[in-house]
């Protein structure tokens, strides 16, 4: 299962949905592009600087004070996970 922390200050994912083996885990993949391109637009977007660490089976995204700009951007990161996660309940958490 995935679990997902989204906080004041930052954001985490860990662990592996079980969908479907490595490399073909529709929710894994699904998960991970939300989470790289959240790091991306943040960075190519706005100002802000952000610290993030990205391993097999965790995200680890850092931040202080955000822009509406980024906030927004969370936001969208959310509305996304919370997509999956509703459709998927078995395999990603939200907490």
């Amino acid at each position: 299962m995935i679990a997902v922390s989204v906080r004041q200050d930052g954001i985490t994912v860990t662990g592996h949905a079980g969908y479907a083996q490595s490399g073909h885990d529709i929710v894994c993949a699904a998960v991970s592009i939300l989470t790289q391109n959240l790091i991306k637009s943040i960075e190519d977007l706005t100002d802000e600087k952000i610290e993030y660490s990205i391993s097999p089976g965790k995200a680890d995204i850092k931040y202080g004070n955000l822009s509406e700009k980024s906030k927004t951007l969370v936001d969208s990161f959310f509305i996304g996970i919370c997509m999956i996660a509703d459709e998927f309940p078995d395999y990603v958490r939200i907490e």
